[in-house]
Protein backbone atom coordinates (compact mmCIF):
# COMPACT_ATOMS: atom_id res chain seq x y z
CA UNK A 1 0.00 0.00 0.00
CA UNK A 2 1.43 3.71 -0.95
CA UNK A 3 2.48 5.81 2.45
CA UNK A 4 -0.53 8.26 1.46
CA UNK A 5 -3.10 5.35 1.83
CA UNK A 6 -1.90 3.85 4.21
CA UNK A 7 -1.99 7.13 6.21
CA UNK A 8 -5.51 7.74 5.62
CA UNK A 9 -6.50 3.97 6.29
CA UNK A 10 -4.49 4.69 10.08
CA UNK A 11 -6.15 7.63 10.13
CA UNK A 12 -9.87 6.37 9.35
CA UNK A 13 -9.33 3.49 11.83
CA UNK A 14 -8.02 5.49 14.85
CA UNK A 15 -9.73 8.83 14.23
CA UNK A 16 -6.98 10.88 13.90
CA UNK A 17 -7.22 14.12 11.84
CA UNK A 18 -5.90 13.80 8.25
CA UNK A 19 -6.23 15.68 5.41
CA UNK A 20 -4.59 15.04 1.31
CA UNK A 21 -1.25 16.08 1.07
CA UNK A 22 -0.34 16.30 4.64
CA UNK A 23 3.14 17.77 5.46
CA UNK A 24 5.04 16.28 8.16
CA UNK A 25 7.22 19.40 8.89
CA UNK A 26 7.64 19.70 12.88
CA UNK A 27 10.57 20.61 13.42
CA UNK A 28 13.82 18.55 14.93
CA UNK A 29 12.92 19.07 18.69
CA UNK A 30 8.88 18.12 18.29
CA UNK A 31 9.74 15.03 16.06
CA UNK A 32 12.20 13.92 18.72
CA UNK A 33 9.83 14.62 21.36
CA UNK A 34 7.58 12.94 19.14
CA UNK A 35 9.99 9.95 18.22
CA UNK A 36 10.23 9.26 22.09
CA UNK A 37 6.64 8.75 22.82
CA UNK A 38 5.79 6.52 19.75
CA UNK A 39 9.27 4.67 21.61
CA UNK A 40 7.85 3.87 24.56
CA UNK A 41 4.35 2.87 23.81
CA UNK A 42 5.78 0.53 21.04
CA UNK A 43 8.62 -0.79 24.27
CA UNK A 44 5.46 -1.24 26.34
CA UNK A 45 3.05 -3.38 24.27
CA UNK A 46 5.95 -5.08 23.12
CA UNK A 47 7.45 -6.49 26.43
CA UNK A 48 4.38 -7.13 27.84
CA UNK A 49 2.82 -9.46 25.13
CA UNK A 50 1.00 -7.60 22.28
CA UNK A 51 1.71 -9.32 18.94
CA UNK A 52 4.08 -7.68 16.57
CA UNK A 53 1.89 -6.89 13.87
CA UNK A 54 -0.69 -5.21 16.18
CA UNK A 55 2.03 -3.47 17.75
CA UNK A 56 3.85 -2.29 15.01
CA UNK A 57 -0.08 -1.24 13.36
CA UNK A 58 -0.74 0.34 17.14
CA UNK A 59 2.55 2.26 16.64
CA UNK A 60 1.89 3.48 12.86
CA UNK A 61 -1.68 5.02 13.83
CA UNK A 62 -0.16 6.89 17.06
CA UNK A 63 2.92 8.04 14.55
CA UNK A 64 0.39 9.29 12.28
CA UNK A 65 -1.70 11.23 15.26
CA UNK A 66 1.69 13.26 16.43
CA UNK A 67 2.40 13.73 12.75
CA UNK A 68 5.62 11.03 11.94
CA UNK A 69 5.16 8.39 9.48
CA UNK A 70 6.96 5.80 11.20
CA UNK A 71 8.06 2.45 10.49
CA UNK A 72 8.88 -0.19 13.41
CA UNK A 73 11.80 -2.82 13.58
CA UNK A 74 11.50 -5.19 15.99
CA UNK A 75 13.92 -7.68 16.90
CA UNK A 76 14.02 -10.33 19.80
CA UNK A 77 16.06 -7.68 22.50
CA UNK A 78 15.38 -4.09 20.66
CA UNK A 79 12.96 -2.12 18.89
CA UNK A 80 14.16 0.26 16.30
CA UNK A 81 11.41 3.29 15.33
CA UNK A 82 11.98 5.24 12.12
CA UNK A 83 10.92 8.25 10.84
CA UNK A 84 10.21 7.61 6.99
CA UNK A 85 11.95 10.30 4.71
CA UNK A 86 14.67 11.40 7.67
CA UNK A 87 17.50 9.75 9.68
CA UNK A 88 15.87 10.28 13.11
CA UNK A 89 15.68 6.46 14.72
CA UNK A 90 15.29 5.80 17.82
CA UNK A 91 16.55 2.33 19.27
CA UNK A 92 14.55 0.70 22.47
CA UNK A 93 16.47 -2.21 24.66
CA UNK A 94 13.29 -4.72 24.96
CA UNK A 95 12.50 -8.29 25.17
CA UNK A 96 9.37 -9.82 24.79
CA UNK A 97 9.75 -11.71 27.85
CA UNK A 98 6.17 -10.39 29.72
CA UNK A 99 2.31 -10.97 29.05
CA UNK A 100 0.28 -8.64 30.97
CA UNK A 101 -3.37 -7.74 29.52
CA UNK A 102 -3.90 -5.44 31.76
CA UNK A 103 -0.96 -3.01 31.20
CA UNK A 104 -1.66 -3.54 26.84
CA UNK A 105 -5.16 -2.68 27.52
CA UNK A 106 -4.27 0.57 29.37
CA UNK A 107 -1.75 1.48 27.17
CA UNK A 108 -3.70 1.26 23.96
CA UNK A 109 -6.43 3.49 25.96
CA UNK A 110 -3.58 6.00 26.55
CA UNK A 111 -2.42 5.69 22.50
CA UNK A 112 -6.32 5.60 21.82
CA UNK A 113 -6.62 9.57 24.40
CA UNK A 114 -3.32 11.23 21.85
CA UNK A 115 -4.81 10.07 18.88
CA UNK A 116 -8.34 11.80 19.61
CA UNK A 117 -6.80 14.80 20.64
CA UNK A 118 -7.79 14.10 24.32
CA UNK A 119 -4.73 13.82 25.55
CA UNK A 120 -1.78 16.58 25.35
CA UNK A 121 1.61 15.46 24.11
CA UNK A 122 3.52 16.56 27.14
CA UNK A 123 1.30 14.27 29.15
CA UNK A 124 1.27 11.10 26.86
CA UNK A 125 5.15 9.95 28.60
CA UNK A 126 3.73 9.70 32.12
CA UNK A 127 0.32 8.27 31.58
CA UNK A 128 2.00 5.44 29.59
CA UNK A 129 4.43 5.18 32.29
CA UNK A 130 2.17 4.75 34.58
CA UNK A 131 -0.01 2.52 32.40
CA UNK A 132 3.33 0.09 32.02
CA UNK A 133 4.00 0.12 35.35
CA UNK A 134 0.44 -1.03 36.41
CA UNK A 135 0.62 -3.99 39.06
CA UNK A 136 -0.08 -7.68 38.33
CA UNK A 137 -2.96 -9.48 40.10
CA UNK A 138 -2.54 -9.59 43.84
CA UNK A 139 -0.71 -12.78 45.21
CA UNK A 140 -3.69 -14.47 46.68
CA UNK A 141 -5.73 -13.92 43.23
CA UNK A 142 -2.66 -15.62 41.52
CA UNK A 143 -1.65 -18.34 43.60
CA UNK A 144 -5.69 -19.37 44.05
CA UNK A 145 -5.65 -19.00 40.03
CA UNK A 146 -2.91 -20.91 39.39
CA UNK A 147 -4.42 -23.70 42.07
CA UNK A 148 -7.55 -23.71 40.46
CA UNK A 149 -6.46 -24.00 36.85
CA UNK A 150 -4.33 -26.81 37.60
CA UNK A 151 -6.65 -28.71 39.37
CA UNK A 152 -9.43 -27.72 36.28
CA UNK A 153 -6.64 -29.89 33.90
CA UNK A 154 -6.62 -32.24 36.36
CA UNK A 155 -10.64 -33.49 35.34
CA UNK A 156 -9.51 -32.48 31.85
CA UNK A 157 -7.45 -35.19 31.82
CA UNK A 158 -9.29 -37.74 33.96
CA UNK A 159 -8.12 -37.24 37.51
CA UNK A 160 -11.56 -37.66 39.13
CA UNK A 161 -11.00 -38.47 42.86
CA UNK A 162 -10.40 -35.45 45.30
CA UNK A 163 -7.44 -36.72 47.18
CA UNK A 164 -5.62 -36.25 43.62
CA UNK A 165 -7.33 -33.13 42.43
CA UNK A 166 -6.08 -31.58 46.41
CA UNK A 167 -2.69 -32.59 45.69
CA UNK A 168 -2.52 -30.98 42.14
CA UNK A 169 -4.12 -27.56 43.80
CA UNK A 170 -1.91 -27.56 46.64
CA UNK A 171 1.20 -28.12 44.37
CA UNK A 172 0.30 -25.31 41.85
CA UNK A 173 -0.53 -23.02 44.64
CA UNK A 174 2.97 -23.24 45.98
CA UNK A 175 4.94 -23.32 42.99
CA UNK A 176 2.98 -19.80 42.25
CA UNK A 177 3.88 -18.54 46.04
CA UNK A 178 7.69 -19.64 45.33
CA UNK A 179 7.69 -17.70 42.40
CA UNK A 180 5.82 -14.46 43.55
CA UNK A 181 7.00 -14.03 46.78
CA UNK A 182 10.58 -15.57 46.87
CA UNK A 183 12.09 -16.06 43.21
CA UNK A 184 10.43 -12.59 41.82
CA UNK A 185 12.96 -10.52 44.43
CA UNK A 186 16.25 -13.33 43.18
CA UNK A 187 16.99 -11.64 39.57
CA UNK A 188 15.48 -11.50 36.20
CA UNK A 189 16.39 -14.63 34.75
CA UNK A 190 13.30 -15.82 33.44
CA UNK A 191 14.19 -19.59 33.45
CA UNK A 192 14.45 -19.79 37.08
CA UNK A 193 10.79 -19.59 37.93
CA UNK A 194 9.49 -21.97 35.87
CA UNK A 195 12.75 -24.39 37.03
CA UNK A 196 12.00 -24.34 40.62
CA UNK A 197 8.11 -24.63 40.85
CA UNK A 198 8.50 -27.86 38.10
CA UNK A 199 11.07 -29.24 41.32
CA UNK A 200 8.12 -28.27 43.92
CA UNK A 201 5.54 -30.08 41.63
CA UNK A 202 7.84 -33.13 41.09
CA UNK A 203 8.36 -33.29 44.97
CA UNK A 204 4.62 -33.18 45.80
CA UNK A 205 4.06 -35.91 43.29
CA UNK A 206 6.83 -38.04 44.83
CA UNK A 207 3.94 -38.29 47.92
CA UNK A 208 0.92 -39.63 45.35
CA UNK A 209 3.35 -42.03 43.86
CA UNK A 210 5.41 -43.31 47.09
CA UNK A 211 3.04 -42.64 49.78
CA UNK A 212 -0.34 -42.52 48.96
CA UNK A 213 -0.22 -44.76 45.91
CA UNK A 214 -3.16 -42.54 44.08
CA UNK A 215 -3.93 -43.71 40.59
CA UNK A 216 -3.39 -40.29 38.80
CA UNK A 217 -0.06 -39.74 40.54
CA UNK A 218 1.17 -38.73 36.89
CA UNK A 219 -1.53 -36.05 36.45
CA UNK A 220 -0.21 -35.09 40.10
CA UNK A 221 3.07 -34.15 38.67
CA UNK A 222 2.31 -32.99 35.20
CA UNK A 223 -0.95 -30.91 35.69
CA UNK A 224 1.04 -28.01 38.10
CA UNK A 225 3.39 -28.08 35.32
CA UNK A 226 1.08 -27.36 32.21
CA UNK A 227 0.33 -24.16 34.39
CA UNK A 228 4.06 -23.34 33.59
CA UNK A 229 3.83 -23.39 29.83
CA UNK A 230 4.70 -20.69 27.83
CA UNK A 231 1.62 -20.83 25.30
CA UNK A 232 1.33 -16.74 24.41
CA UNK A 233 5.11 -17.03 23.46
CA UNK A 234 4.66 -19.95 21.45
CA UNK A 235 1.40 -18.50 19.63
CA UNK A 236 3.47 -15.39 18.98
CA UNK A 237 6.52 -16.91 17.77
CA UNK A 238 4.52 -19.08 14.78
CA UNK A 239 2.43 -15.85 14.24
CA UNK A 240 6.07 -13.65 13.74
CA UNK A 241 7.06 -16.74 11.56
CA UNK A 242 3.84 -16.92 9.24
CA UNK A 243 4.22 -13.34 8.96
CA UNK A 244 7.71 -13.78 7.39
CA UNK A 245 9.54 -12.17 10.78
CA UNK A 246 11.57 -15.14 10.89
CA UNK A 247 14.44 -14.10 13.28
CA UNK A 248 12.03 -13.03 15.88
CA UNK A 249 9.55 -16.15 15.28
CA UNK A 250 12.58 -18.08 15.82
CA UNK A 251 13.99 -16.28 18.76
CA UNK A 252 10.34 -16.45 20.27
CA UNK A 253 10.02 -20.43 19.91
CA UNK A 254 13.47 -20.51 21.04
CA UNK A 255 12.60 -18.97 24.38
CA UNK A 256 9.82 -20.63 24.78
CA UNK A 257 11.77 -24.07 24.03
CA UNK A 258 14.14 -23.33 26.91
CA UNK A 259 11.15 -22.80 29.50
CA UNK A 260 9.45 -25.95 28.49
CA UNK A 261 13.11 -27.96 28.73
CA UNK A 262 13.43 -26.26 32.24
CA UNK A 263 9.85 -27.34 33.54
CA UNK A 264 10.82 -30.83 32.03
CA UNK A 265 14.03 -31.14 34.44
CA UNK A 266 12.41 -29.58 37.21
CA UNK A 267 10.20 -31.94 37.59
CA UNK A 268 11.99 -34.85 36.65
CA UNK A 269 14.84 -33.60 39.35
CA UNK A 270 12.12 -33.26 42.10
CA UNK A 271 11.03 -37.06 40.65
CA UNK A 272 14.55 -38.45 41.39
CA UNK A 273 15.20 -36.10 44.26
CA UNK A 274 12.42 -38.19 46.12
CA UNK A 275 14.00 -41.16 45.00
CA UNK A 276 10.42 -41.96 43.24
CA UNK A 277 9.95 -43.00 39.41
CA UNK A 278 8.79 -40.81 36.82
CA UNK A 279 5.15 -42.16 36.99
CA UNK A 280 3.86 -43.50 33.79
CA UNK A 281 0.38 -41.95 32.42
CA UNK A 282 -2.12 -44.63 32.31
CA UNK A 283 -5.04 -44.55 30.00
CA UNK A 284 -7.42 -41.44 31.46
CA UNK A 285 -11.06 -41.99 32.91
CA UNK A 286 -13.69 -40.74 30.22
CA UNK A 287 -14.55 -37.34 31.44
CA UNK A 288 -18.34 -36.58 31.73
CA UNK A 289 -19.30 -33.90 29.04
CA UNK A 290 -20.36 -31.37 31.70
CA UNK A 291 -17.34 -31.85 33.68
CA UNK A 292 -15.49 -31.71 31.03
CA UNK A 293 -16.64 -28.38 30.00
CA UNK A 294 -16.99 -26.61 33.22
CA UNK A 295 -13.72 -27.47 33.85
CA UNK A 296 -12.33 -25.78 30.74
CA UNK A 297 -14.30 -23.12 31.91
CA UNK A 298 -12.53 -22.70 34.79
CA UNK A 299 -8.97 -23.24 33.23
CA UNK A 300 -9.80 -20.37 31.26
CA UNK A 301 -10.30 -18.16 33.76
CA UNK A 302 -7.12 -19.72 35.66
CA UNK A 303 -4.65 -18.47 32.93
CA UNK A 304 -6.86 -15.08 32.20
CA UNK A 305 -6.26 -14.44 35.95
CA UNK A 306 -2.19 -14.92 35.53
CA UNK A 307 -2.12 -13.12 32.31
CA UNK A 308 -3.78 -9.79 34.61
CA UNK A 309 -6.47 -9.93 32.73
CA UNK A 310 -9.53 -7.41 33.90
CA UNK A 311 -12.23 -9.24 35.37
CA UNK A 312 -14.65 -7.23 32.55
CA UNK A 313 -13.15 -9.37 30.14
CA UNK A 314 -12.56 -12.79 31.30
CA UNK A 315 -16.20 -13.95 30.40
CA UNK A 316 -15.24 -13.92 26.63
CA UNK A 317 -12.27 -16.41 26.69
CA UNK A 318 -14.21 -18.01 29.17
CA UNK A 319 -17.02 -18.68 26.59
CA UNK A 320 -15.01 -19.27 23.60
CA UNK A 321 -13.44 -21.93 25.65
CA UNK A 322 -16.18 -23.46 26.74
CA UNK A 323 -17.80 -23.88 23.39
CA UNK A 324 -14.26 -24.72 21.93
CA UNK A 325 -14.11 -27.68 24.44
CA UNK A 326 -17.40 -28.66 24.06
CA UNK A 327 -17.04 -29.18 19.90
CA UNK A 328 -13.44 -31.13 21.04
CA UNK A 329 -15.55 -33.32 23.39
CA UNK A 330 -18.14 -34.01 21.17
CA UNK A 331 -15.58 -34.85 17.98
CA UNK A 332 -13.12 -36.99 20.17
CA UNK A 333 -15.99 -38.82 22.18
CA UNK A 334 -19.13 -39.38 19.67
CA UNK A 335 -17.37 -38.96 16.13
CA UNK A 336 -14.04 -40.72 17.25
CA UNK A 337 -11.13 -38.63 15.70
CA UNK A 338 -8.21 -38.06 17.42
CA UNK A 339 -6.71 -35.20 19.88
CA UNK A 340 -5.27 -33.32 16.94
CA UNK A 341 -8.20 -33.07 15.24
CA UNK A 342 -10.43 -32.38 17.46
CA UNK A 343 -8.40 -29.54 18.64
CA UNK A 344 -7.74 -27.83 15.15
CA UNK A 345 -11.53 -27.83 14.66
CA UNK A 346 -11.98 -26.35 18.35
CA UNK A 347 -9.17 -23.93 18.10
CA UNK A 348 -10.70 -22.55 14.62
CA UNK A 349 -13.84 -21.95 16.34
CA UNK A 350 -12.25 -20.29 18.97
CA UNK A 351 -10.61 -18.05 16.96
CA UNK A 352 -13.10 -17.17 15.01
CA UNK A 353 -15.03 -16.12 18.31
CA UNK A 354 -12.16 -14.24 20.06
CA UNK A 355 -10.73 -12.19 16.82
CA UNK A 356 -13.42 -9.61 16.87
CA UNK A 357 -13.34 -8.73 20.39
CA UNK A 358 -9.43 -8.83 20.63
CA UNK A 359 -9.76 -6.24 17.84
CA UNK A 360 -12.24 -4.05 19.76
CA UNK A 361 -11.12 -4.11 23.28
CA UNK A 362 -7.11 -3.49 21.87
CA UNK A 363 -5.93 -7.03 23.79
CA UNK A 364 -3.21 -9.10 22.71
CA UNK A 365 -4.25 -12.04 20.68
CA UNK A 366 -1.59 -14.65 21.48
CA UNK A 367 -2.30 -14.36 25.64
CA UNK A 368 -6.33 -14.22 25.52
CA UNK A 369 -6.18 -17.00 22.85
CA UNK A 370 -3.94 -19.44 24.93
CA UNK A 371 -6.11 -18.68 27.98
CA UNK A 372 -9.16 -19.84 25.90
CA UNK A 373 -7.16 -23.24 24.10
CA UNK A 374 -4.57 -23.23 27.15
CA UNK A 375 -7.44 -26.57 28.65
CA UNK A 376 -6.05 -28.33 24.91
CA UNK A 377 -2.31 -27.44 25.40
CA UNK A 378 -0.41 -31.06 24.99
CA UNK A 379 1.60 -30.34 28.21
CA UNK A 380 0.61 -34.02 29.72
CA UNK A 381 1.95 -35.45 26.39
CA UNK A 382 5.12 -33.62 26.44
CA UNK A 383 5.83 -34.99 30.06
CA UNK A 384 4.90 -38.08 29.75
CA UNK A 385 7.42 -38.27 26.54
CA UNK A 386 9.72 -36.93 28.97
CA UNK A 387 9.29 -39.53 31.83
CA UNK A 388 9.42 -42.23 28.91
CA UNK A 389 12.77 -40.65 28.15
CA UNK A 390 14.96 -40.93 31.70
CA UNK A 391 12.95 -44.46 32.50
CA UNK A 392 14.70 -45.17 28.71
CA UNK A 393 17.99 -43.98 29.70
CA UNK A 394 18.01 -45.59 33.57
CA UNK A 395 16.81 -49.17 31.75
CA UNK A 396 19.72 -48.98 29.49
CA UNK A 397 20.10 -52.29 27.15
CA UNK A 398 17.31 -53.87 29.55
CA UNK A 399 14.44 -51.55 28.49
CA UNK A 400 11.41 -52.57 27.11
CA UNK A 401 10.20 -51.57 23.81
CA UNK A 402 6.99 -50.11 25.00
CA UNK A 403 8.84 -46.75 26.22
CA UNK A 404 10.18 -46.47 22.90
CA UNK A 405 6.36 -46.86 21.45
CA UNK A 406 5.54 -44.31 24.86
CA UNK A 407 8.30 -41.80 23.57
CA UNK A 408 7.11 -42.06 19.71
CA UNK A 409 3.89 -41.49 20.48
CA UNK A 410 3.33 -39.13 23.08
CA UNK A 411 5.87 -37.34 21.03
CA UNK A 412 4.29 -37.19 17.94
CA UNK A 413 0.92 -36.33 19.48
CA UNK A 414 2.36 -33.71 21.14
CA UNK A 415 3.86 -32.06 18.12
CA UNK A 416 0.62 -32.75 16.04
CA UNK A 417 -1.49 -30.76 19.01
CA UNK A 418 1.13 -28.02 18.98
CA UNK A 419 0.38 -27.58 15.37
CA UNK A 420 -2.90 -27.87 15.40
CA UNK A 421 -3.72 -25.49 18.00
CA UNK A 422 -1.31 -22.81 16.73
CA UNK A 423 -2.55 -23.10 12.93
CA UNK A 424 -6.17 -23.00 14.23
CA UNK A 425 -5.58 -20.05 15.87
CA UNK A 426 -3.91 -17.86 13.41
CA UNK A 427 -5.44 -18.78 10.10
CA UNK A 428 -8.81 -17.73 11.09
CA UNK A 429 -7.25 -14.68 12.78
CA UNK A 430 -5.38 -13.52 9.52
CA UNK A 431 -8.29 -14.37 7.32
CA UNK A 432 -10.43 -12.10 9.28
CA UNK A 433 -7.76 -9.14 9.25
CA UNK A 434 -7.65 -9.37 5.30
CA UNK A 435 -11.31 -9.67 5.04
CA UNK A 436 -11.49 -6.16 6.78
CA UNK A 437 -8.27 -4.46 5.81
Amino acid sequence: MPVAARERALAASSGCPSAPGLAFDFGPPANETSLGIVALAAALLFKNGQTTERMAVTVERLGHGLGLPVRVLPDWDKLTIEIDGTSLSQTVPTKPLGVDMNRVLAVSKVIDRLCDGSLRLEEARPALLSAGNLPPVSTLRFTSFAATGAASLGVIFGALEMTSLILIAVSAALGALVRRCWLSGLGTNPFIQPLCAALIAGSVAVISSTSLHLPSSALVAFCPCMVLVPGPHLLNGAIDLVRTRIALGIARLAYAGVVVLMICFGLLLGLTAGGAVPPAAGSSAPVPFLADVIAAGCAVASFGTLFSMPWRTLPFPIVAGMLGHAARWALISLAGTNVATGALAACILISIIVTPVVDRLHLPFAALGFSAVVSMIPGFFLFTAASAVVALISAGPRAPITLLTDIAVNGVTAILVILAITFGLILPRMLLERCHS
